[in-house]
């Protein structure tokens, strides 16, 4: 009889062998990425694109699903908010198997998404960390408001609300200072406890904003 535990050991150790084949087959298949300041205009260039344009200009295609079926190599990892208007390959004009992209509430990161950012570098190659935030982000709002959230959103705006107090007592608009503190603190959160091994002095973390309004990303200094 297969317990409980050796099952969940199991079924780890399976999908380990699988991410391992895949990862295998990614650098046999693959390109070297690029580096991040590439990276970063190729980002930049795509949401200009986005921006100025009535219709994305990189949709996806079947043409690039096959390509990438068996051989991803994103160019650059994002960490953005759940929010569907946020979406990062819309955002950038990017196409299947460009960006790694974890998807997050409010862009706040824990053990298991920084696991999907460490094996996004080390697998793949990508040099570039994107973490975007979105303006007026209901879920920053909400823990600018201070209300009690009911279950378990209620641990997400409790995570946020640190950022909130931090910029308290600046003046301007509380809502958009808080957005903005709030990926600063994601960002050194993935710098500080980010194992990213050879790949750290390669890496670059920035931080930007997505404008929902304007389509326009704001890259912060």
């Amino acid at each position: 009889m297969i317990t409980t535990s050796k099952f969940t050991m199991l079924a780890a150790a399976a999908l380990f062998a699988v991410c391992s084949a895949q990862a295998a087959d990614s650098h046999h298949a693959a390109a070297p990425g690029i580096d991040a300041e590439a990276a970063l205009k190729k980002l930049q260039a795509g949401n200009a694109r986005f921006a100025a344009k009535s219709e994305s200009s990189s949709k996806a295609t079947a043409k690039a699903r096959k390509a990438t079926a068996k051989s991803p190599h994103p160019f650059a990892i994002v960490v953005g908010c759940v929010d569907s208007r946020t979406t990062p390959e819309f955002v950038f004009d990017q196409n299947i198997g460009d960006l790694f992209v974890v998807r997050t509430p409010g862009n706040i990161v824990d053990d298991n998404d920084l696991g999907s950012i460490e094996y996004a570098a080390e697998h793949f190659g990508a040099k570039l960390i994107v973490v975007l935030g979105l303006k007026h982000c209901p879920f920053v709002a909400a823990a600018v408001a201070g209300h009690s959230a009911p279950g378990r959103l209620g641990s997400i705006v409790r995570e946020i609300r640190p950022a909130v107090r931090a910029v308290s007592k600046d003046g301007g608009d509380i809502l958009v200072n808080a957005v903005h503190e709030n990926v600063y603190r994601t960002a050194d959160k993935i710098s500080r406890k980010g194992q990213f091994g050879e790949a750290a002095s390669s890496l670059r973390i920035v931080r930007a904003v997505y404008d929902p309004d304007s389509g326009k990303v704001e890259f912060l200094k």
